[in-house]
């Protein structure tokens, strides 16, 4: 039961020990399954540049190029994979003990943006995966050229952890940037920015969030806009939900 009893010091650190026994439990509980289907894992992966290989002809593959290339590979798919799926469960435990040291309205707060965590982390990875992958696959092997006489034709044959190192980036970055609403509306839980603020200062944020783009993208225009206009309509988000904060607190007062 949640109370606003202050607890000492040393109770404190006990509860930070068992969240952190608890945390690491299911991290390896999810990471032993996980590598039990690292290679699924890698083929959903690779299903994107899978599907436009195959229609430039047959024979078409991922290399690798040293002896524990592939085993390291499948260990990084099942460490990314488990931090991914067992996110939400990890969030549970940090809320638990968190939620202790709030007072109740500001965990009404929490709970939201905690809920609201890890579903913008996974749009932004599906949108990373479903739009931007092909768009970005396609604009890459339009480099690879035939064999014209007395030369030898370009072909890409990528290696699997340059690849997965390659997707983790990308998919890892779209989704932190999909977490502007809630990064926002923690500032603003602590008068770090405000409704007003953000509407005044949007010329200079939608500059930010297009330099943001150029950097995080692969270096093609299709990519850059795909982060760039779902982050402008997610600026736009935060600023209703600072708003909405805003006048919660108005009414609270």
């Amino acid at each position: 039961m949640l109370n606003d009893t202050p607890r000492p010091l040393l109770e404190h650190l006990i509860e930070l020990r068992k969240r952190l026994i608890y945390i690491l439990i299911v991290f390896f509980i999810v990471f032993a399954v996980c590598y039990f289907f690292s290679e699924a894992i890698f083929q959903f992966l690779v299903k994107p540049l899978a599907t436009l290989l195959q229609t430039k002809g047959e024979g078409r593959r991922l290399i690798y190029t040293g002896l524990t290339e592939a085993f390291l590979t499948y260990i990084k798919v099942a460490a990314f994979a488990a931090g991914f799926i067992a996110f939400p469960l990890i969030a549970s435990q940090i809320w638990l003990f968190i939620a202790p040291g709030l007072y109740r309205h500001e965990r009404k707060l929490f709970v939201g943006l905690l809920i609201a965590t890890p579903i913008l982390f996974f749009l932004g990875a599906a949108f990373a995966y479903t739009v931007i992958f092909p768009a970005a696959y396609q604009f890459f092997l339009s480099f690879e050229s035939s064999a014209a006489a007395g030369s030898l034709p370009i072909q890409l044959e990528a290696k699997v952890n340059e690849y997965l190192s390659f997707v983790m980036r990308l998919i890892f970055a779209f989704g932190v940037c999909f977490e502007m609403p809630v990064v926002l509306t923690l500032l603003a839980s602590i008068d770090l920015v405000t409704r007003q603020g953000l509407i005044q200062k949007w010329r200079i944020a939608i500059l930010l969030i297009f330099i943001i783009a150029a950097i995080i993208t692969p270096p093609d225009i299709l990519s850059m806009l795909g982060l760039a206009l779902p982050l402008i309509i997610l600026y736009g988000l935060s600023i209703v939900m600072v708003t909405f904060l805003e006048n919660y607190r108005q009414r609270k007062n």
